[in-house]
């Protein structure tokens, strides 16, 4: 028996203008520790309200400094991940797994209908095979008005649906 050649499904690239964002992330930091110097430096010698404020602003900014940090060092090494999709229908062909999408939602005045009904009408469009993807919509609120968006929603999927197939 053939052992099957393996395929990578997606490519890893370099973000492009790292170089920029660690010159940036550098400045940023020395800017940091200058802050820092100079706090600790001029240190208040007055009374006991302006010890407390010099201390609340101190722990703030070394808290943001602390966060900008983690921050910074999760883009650091940035890449992207471009999928390789016919590949992944190769390698597993008729076995992709079946999937099931909520869509939730509750009050249309705080999530419009129009927002609603492209949502799901985005996701009936992927590029999935269309017999293993369930997409279901959850109106907590039971609106009236979410419903008969939907029924609008039902009838232009008829000719969107296959228009995104097609293109």
């Amino acid at each position: 028996m053939a052992k099957k050649e393996y395929v990578p499904l997606f490519e890893t690239r370099q973000v492009k203008g790292r170089i920029l964002f660690r010159c940036i992330a550098a400045s940023i930091l020395l800017g940091i520790c200058f802050i820092i110097m100079y706090r600790i430096r001029y240190f208040p010698v007055g009374g006991k309200a302006e010890r407390w404020t010099w201390i609340g602003l101190f722990l703030s900014e070394l808290w943001f400094s602390f966060y900008w940090l983690l921050t910074t060092v999760c883009r650091w090494n940035a890449v992207i991940r471009i999928p390789f999709i016919h590949r992944l229908s190769q390698r597993f062909g008729k076995e992709l797994p079946g999937i099931d999408i909520f869509v939730c939602t509750a009050d249309p005045l705080l999530e419009p209908p129009s927002m609603v009904v492209n949502t799901v009408l985005s996701m009936m469009a992927y590029d999935y095979p269309p017999e293993k993807l369930s997409v279901y919509l959850s109106d907590d609120g039971g609106s009236n008005l979410t419903f008969y968006a939907m029924l609008e929603a039902a009838n232009f999927s008829k000719t969107w649906l296959p228009f995104c197939k097609k293109f």
